[in-house]
């Protein structure tokens, strides 16, 4: 079927194909820390809804309070100052 491989596409590997890296999945209060020091890097920062499925290692406890984590994309900013 027409667009069936592209709609099969990780919404991961779509941001990465985007030019975002994943940093990982945090809650608060570390995620807010995460991302303050990567915005005063010069990243721009994406949250993402945590979805177990595009994790790799084990998230089990994650999974019983799934809205409470965000994964964490980063790419450096494309404005010139």
């Amino acid at each position: 079927m027409f667009g069936e491989k592209e709609n099969n596409m990780s919404k991961n590997t779509q941001l990465e194909k985007d030019g975002w890296e994943n940093r990982g999945v945090f809650d608060d209060p570390k995620l807010s820390d995460v991302v303050e020091i990567y915005e005063e890097m010069g990243f721009e920062v994406r949250l993402e809804p945590f979805e177990p499925e595009e994790e790799s290692g084990c998230v089990r406890c994650m999974m019983l309070q799934p809205d409470k984590y965000k994964t964490v994309f980063v790419r450096k900013t494309t404005k010139e100052l």
